[in-house]
């Protein structure tokens, strides 16, 4: 393992930081750096993950590779030798958990995708048969698998939880053709993924797109079906009627509803094997998914 780095420092670039990625702006051109920060419940954790960022970095390339013959995407390199003097004071650190990208206008909403009936999705349809307003089948178990992928938008929060909303309603926002557009291509880029997952022994649940436009084009941006974003289940164990075993933050967040915590900041200091078995299910989901070994 690497050492962990929770934050970069760039002088004399102008810097957004997220939950996980150090932004930078680079006039056309944004670097995003992944560092090992790890969020659940909207609060930053004050210990770091080793080699997330990288892990993150490696899965959102190969994915954007995989699918580059359905959508471009905004990745200029990932080689940092290749981004410029700006950087090359840090290359060490940024080396494995950077790219650098072109610059979009990013569209108001999250693009998410759900093929099955889980989280938030699955709280509604209890409550009121439907999904983000789309009415399903009755008698539908918890991750049963829906009969077709559904286009479920949700409105983008800079911090709190993203609010689901309708189709109509992410059509109000962004335009009608925009919005068509990116659910159709989000639709069809969940399907293409979700076949391939199967045929590395994995479910994808559902997963989340930013989209942009950039020189009259619409690109992915950001990054793109990693464990942060996507919901990925083992499919030898998959049984719907209850939670599935996950690949996401879902093994962080049941150690966290053991303490005595209240789910506001400060996060609890994380202790040493709930780390390692964090970074153990992230290295796994992009081992299974890529067919490499992480090093």
């Amino acid at each position: 393992m690497t050492a962990v780095v929770r934050e970069t420092h760039l002088e004399g670039l102008d810097i957004r930081r997220g939950k996980v990625r150090d932004i930078y702006d680079l006039g056309d051109r944004l670097l995003i750096v992944a560092t090992d920060r790890i969020s659940a419940y909207d609060v930053i954790m004050p210990t770091g993950i080793p080699d997330k960022g990288r892990i993150l970095t490696a899965l959102s390339l190969f994915w954007f590779d995989f699918l580059s013959d359905v959508t471009p995407n905004h990745v200029i390199t990932a080689d940092v030798g290749q981004m410029g003097p700006e950087v090359q004071t840090q290359a060490d650190t940024l080396h494995g958990r950077s790219m650098l990208c072109r610059k979009a206008n990013v569209f108001g909403v999250e693009c998410v995708v759900r093929g099955y009936l889980a989280g938030s999705g699955w709280r509604e349809y209890q409550a009121q048969g439907t999904v983000c307003g789309i009415d399903l089948p009755e008698g539908l178990k918890q991750c049963d698998r829906l009969p077709e992928p559904i286009f479920t938008p949700a409105t983008k929060a800079e911090s709190g939880h993203d609010e689901n909303i309708s189709f109509e309603q992410a059509k109000a926002i962004i335009g009608d053709d925009d919005a068509t557009t990116l659910r159709d291509r989000s639709i069809a880029i969940y399907q293409k993924a979700a076949d391939y997952a199967r045929e590395r022994g994995l479910v994808l649940s559902d997963t989340k797109f930013e989209w942009g436009k950039a020189d009259g084009r619409i690109i992915l941006v950001d990054e793109v079906l990693t464990p942060d974003s996507s919901r990925f289940w083992p499919a030898d164990v998959y049984e719907p009627g209850h939670d599935q075993p996950s690949f996401d933050k879902q093994f962080l967040r049941n150690y966290l509803d053991t303490l005595d915590w209240d789910k506001t900041p400060p996060g609890p200091d994380l202790p040493e094997t709930i780390v390692r078995r964090t970074r153990a299910k992230y290295v796994e989901a992009y081992e299974r998914l890529t067919g490499k070994t992480f090093q």
